[in-house]
């Protein structure tokens, strides 16, 4: 393997590992539930080459797409890279051909044009598809069952934008899928265009609109009547760009903002609401109307969480100095004006996860990742160089928070959600967690929770053969779907 840069982007969880395997009949410690039938796919990004420049970051992994398939209480892996135009590229060249994140004017000429995306972020399944995306271009169809890359996905030419976010909302009861993507028609644009698919994966809609400034719309949220677009500071700039230097550099001074408009409206209808300069979130719980009210609920913190985008802002604070905590802004539309209400629900955190049922609606609990106090320093890895070692699960309506704290050594990467067959059960959480087994060693397990009560641990635990690289994003998917979409593409 040739020598990566030895920062915390190439070291610890995320030291690179590079190979596509495949094993049947994992050993299981315990037993998994009967209910639990499907497929946990993972977003894991892994460097398929050392990187042109030394300051290169984890983002820019390319991405590779996990699988563990679960049936009768019996679990397999796979994972394969996702075969983007760009690690055909280099891979035809066996080295790197594409410089520092996301700025082409760092590429290898040979490469000037191409499609620069990994597709490392977010497995999306929707309309009996699977796709990896990255907000940076169009998602990669995967073949669920070989995990093959079948090709860029645009809606067969009917959605027109360059770009597609890395995480659309899926209504539960509708099957729609509501997206978007920023940067629309360029580097540095302010054009976000938002779509809508129907639950066949059909595109049904496509508008335009403008943020106040080009910003990085890591994520958005949905309720039954709205779509809510949180702009934070976090910028960029094409002279930058072109001068070789980063593509987003935080704003301390630069407000943030909200937009929110009718989730099957016209980007002319959108409403803009001011918040606090400075402050970032990159994920949301969920969202939800109240009448006239509309109450989003996301992870904010008080500056940008990654340190390179900071630094690129001359921001210079200590990771472990960052304030903030689940918070819920909530908008009164019956109101003029441009503010709202701001108030503290939860600990500091981030990797939200809810149940799909309650997506865009009134929501009982919802779990997310943060630290433990007891499990001494995190482990070095993931996208912000600390990794998370506790579950939290929290009841906004009563403040009530239940934790999964893990033992000093360990971390724990985003779960998912899988429903329980059993009325009344809150079914279960899937996660990776790693272990440190020696200075440089890490050892890997798949993890079954009971969403209901997660302090009782694990009920049953799959060790991985292999190391594992952190992942960003999963999803899950069941049996009944993967076997409805193979039916279709039967027919």
């Amino acid at each position: 393997m040739p020598a990566y840069p030895q920062t915390i982007h190439f070291v610890g969880l995320n030291t690179p590992v590079g190979i596509e395997w495949a094993a049947r009949n994992l050993d299981v410690i315990g037993e998994i539930p009967a209910g639990i039938a499907g497929a946990f796919f993972r977003a894991v990004p892994d460097p398929a080459h050392a990187p042109m420049f030394d300051d290169d970051i984890v983002l820019s992994g390319d991405g590779m797409v996990a699988k563990f398939t679960i049936q009768d209480g019996k679990v397999d892996y796979a994972i394969r890279y996702v075969e983007t135009e760009r690690y055909r590229l280099e891979k035809d060249a066996r080295r790197a051909l594409f410089g520092q994140y996301r700025n082409p004017f760092t590429d290898d000429p040979v490469v000037a044009g191409r499609d620069r995306t990994v597709a490392n972020t977010t497995p999306v399944w929707h309309g009996g598809r699977l796709f990896m995306t990255k907000e940076d271009g169009l998602g990669y169809e995967i073949d669920p069952d070989t995990l093959e890359t079948i090709g860029r996905w645009d809606y067969h030419g009917a959605f027109t934008s360059q770009t597609f976010t890395a995480h659309p909302r899926v209504d539960p009861q509708t099957g729609e899928m509501f997206f978007f993507g920023y940067e629309a028609d360029g580097l540095c644009s302010t054009k976000v265009a938002y779509g809508v698919a129907d639950r066949n994966g059909n595109l049904v809609s496509e508008t335009w609109f403008d943020q106040p400034y080009c910003s990085s719309i890591h994520d958005f949220a949905i309720t039954e009547r709205h779509a809510i677009f949180p702009v934070f500071p976090t910028t960029a700039d094409l002279d930058r760009l072109k001068a070789g230097g980063a593509h987003w550099a935080h704003r301390q001074d630069l407000d943030s903002w909200v937009g929110i408009m009718p989730r099957h409206g016209m980007g002319g209808e959108m409403r803009w609401f001011r918040g606090r300069p400075g402050v970032s979130a990159f994920h949301i719980v969920n969202a939800y109307d109240d009448g006239d009210l509309v109450h989003l609920d996301l992870c904010l913190s008080d500056t940008n969480a990654f340190g390179f985008m900071r630094e690129a802002g001359g921001i210079r604070r200590d990771q472990r100095e960052i304030q903030g905590g689940l918070t819920r802004w909530t908008f009164d539309l019956s109101k003029e004006g441009d503010r709202f209400e701001e108030r503290l629900v939860g600990p500091p955190g981030d990797m939200p996860r809810l149940r799909d049922a309650d997506q865009g609606r009134p929501y009982r609990s919802a779990w997310y990742l943060s630290m433990n106090p007891q499990g001494g320093p995190p482990l070095p890895g993931g996208p912000v160089g600390f990794a998370f070692n506790a579950l939290l699960q929290i009841e906004p309506g009563n403040g009530r928070i239940d934790m999964m704290g893990l033992e000093f050594g360990m971390a724990i990467s985003e779960p998912v959600h899988v429903a329980s067959p059993e009325a009344g059960h809150d079914g279960w959480l899937l996660m990776v967690v790693d272990r440190q087994a020696g200075e440089t060693e890490f050892r890997s397990e798949l993890w079954v929770v009971d969403a209901g009560a997660i302090a009782a641990g694990p009920i049953a635990r799959v060790p991985m053969p292999l190391p594992m690289r952190a992942q960003v994003h999963g999803a899950w998917v069941s049996a009944a779907q993967l076997a409805s979409a193979q039916g279709k593409k039967a027919a």
